[in-house]
């Protein structure tokens, strides 16, 4: 009985041990993301293994690898490692059907499992952008639609205009039931204007399997619109005798016709001095003649426009004379000449005013001062003639006579110069005094 005993608790004993050994064994696993036509890697790992198979197995159950032995024949499922403590294995060119759940299998008593969640995910396509056609006119409705299907799970839609993002959109999702994958659409409305001519419009497609770098679509859009026109002088402030060139600038799409000049309703006046080249008027010899109001006008197949300029022609500046020092009378030399004579009076007058610090041709600054001072001695020095002439003129011929006392009480002449106070030779002559 002792024996007994003794077998029995050795038993009990052994059995002990085996359990609590096989309670430190247990596989680990780690879920799997990869992405459509990529390689899986299924890794399983043992702490402690006392030479227990380990075993792989596919969502349907069917053995994989059974230690380092293929079981099923699939080129595309590889072994990695191989070992007591570890069971990796890999599964290339990974399709949508491939994913599921694949267990680990520890063959101990009782087998012990552990499960590994593989996740394929499917790649949007590239996205593609209809809606649009050329050209678009400006103030119409657009409506534009970015599609991409085969993403899974279902993709992200984003619109883009000039690099800024448009949230007001419309967002569909359709799921394909055969192949788990997602078809989706977003569709963008809005009214467009000239500034959209040219703007880039793009549809970008976000998914976690594109690696941070999305799928785009691009649209350029094309806006046709009526002709804009502004008018550009190329001087501000226009002065007679100056030139001028009027530019007409005009956008629009399609490009406007040739530009069309008139004045004030109607042709230009002046061809000869007006001339057209392209967009520019250019008009020479300003005048106030041309003072008036100019128009362009731009025309193309959507319609016309056109602006209006109204040209003042302004006089010519005058331009300030720098101050100069008045010359004294001394710098100036005056020769005057009067000649009389008993019958005519005659007068001669040269004057003959010079800066002395003036250059051969060059003309003094001070022209009107040199005037006044000229036409004042002119008429000063004629004053004096004129006044001289009068006098001699109302006493011409008259002289003064002195005769010898006591000629008036002689009979006769000789009778006189007998008579006459002192001798014949101390008489005095008879004097005239002649002016």
């Amino acid at each position: 009985m002792i024996w007994k005993r003794s077998a029995v608790l050795r038993f009990y004993s052994l059995c002990g041990l085996l359990l609590q050994g096989s309670q430190g064994q247990f596989p680990l696993t780690q879920n799997v993301t990869v992405v459509e036509g990529g390689t899986a890697n299924l890794t399983c790992r043992v702490d402690q293994n006392d030479n227990t198979s380990l075993q792989w197995s596919n969502p349907a159950q069917q053995t994989l690898y059974f230690d380092d032995k293929k079981a099923l024949r699939d080129n595309r499922i590889e072994l990695i490692r191989a070992s007591w403590h570890e069971l990796s294995i890999s599964v290339s060119d990974v399709s949508l059907s491939d994913e599921g759940q694949y267990t680990c299998s520890l063959f101990t008593m009782p087998v012990k499992t552990s499960k590994a969640f593989l996740t394929v995910l499917g790649v949007p396509e590239k996205p593609q952008i209809s809606g649009f056609t050329s050209p678009v006119m400006e103030g119409e409705m657009m409506q534009l639609t970015c599609k991409t299907s085969g993403s899974k799970p279902a993709a992200d839609i984003k619109w883009f205009k000039n690099e800024k993002e448009i949230k007001d959109v419309k967002y569909l999702k359709e799921e394909d039931a055969n192949r788990k994958t997602f078809t989706v659409s977003s569709t963008l409305d809005f009214q467009v204007d000239r500034n959209d001519d040219g703007v880039k419009v793009i549809c970008r497609v976000e998914h976690e399997s594109l690696n941070s770098t999305p799928q785009v679509a691009m649209q350029v859009l094309e806006i046709h619109y009526t002709p804009s026109v502004k008018i550009t002088p190329s001087i501000p402030i226009p002065h007679e005798g100056q030139s001028i060139i009027l530019t007409c600038e005009s956008k629009g799409k399609p490009l406007p016709e040739p530009v069309l000049w008139t004045k004030d309703g109607g042709e230009l006046p002046d061809p000869d001095r007006m001339v057209v080249n392209g967009r520019d008027l250019n008009i020479i010899f300003l005048n106030k003649t041309d003072n008036g109001t100019y128009r362009c006008e731009a025309t193309n197949s959507i319609g016309q426009s056109s602006a209006e300029y109204v040209l003042i022609v302004h006089d010519v500046p005058n331009t300030l004379l720098p101050t100069t020092t008045i010359p004294s009378l001394t710098t100036a030399t005056v020769t005057t000449t009067v000649a009389i004579t008993s019958s005519t009076t005659t007068s001669a007058t040269t004057i003959s005013l010079r800066d002395p610090n003036s250059m051969p041709g060059q003309t003094g600054p001070d022209h009107a001062l040199i005037g006044g001072i000229v036409a004042v001695v002119v008429f000063v020095t004629l004053c004096s003639i004129f006044l001289l002439g009068r006098y001699l003129a109302r006493h011409k011929g008259t002289y003064l006579t002195n005769e010898a006392k006591g000629a008036e009480d002689a009979p006769d002449a000789d009778t006189a110069i007998i008579n006459a106070e002192g001798s014949q030779v101390n008489a005095e002559e008879k004097k005239e005094y002649f002016i």
